[in-house]
């Protein structure tokens, strides 16, 4: 018993793994952080794009 206890003490699979899951959370937390502040500049400067394409003169028609 002494030694299931003392291998289970010196065990560090779990810790490991939960520190993976640490730091997969982290980066999930930063990239949403990221997006989620960038979403804002690409939607106005898309709507900036559409906005110009829908008030620019339409194209001559080619001659055919």
């Amino acid at each position: 018993m002494i030694k299931f206890l003392n291998k289970l003490r010196t065990n560090e699979e779990g810790a490991t793994a939960i520190e993976y899951g640490l730091i997969a959370a982290l980066i999930a937390v930063a990239l949403i952080t990221a997006l989620n502040t960038l979403g804002g500049d690409l939607s106005a400067m898309f709507e900036g794009v559409a906005t110009e394409v829908e008030t620019a003169t339409p194209a001559a028609p080619a001659a055919g």
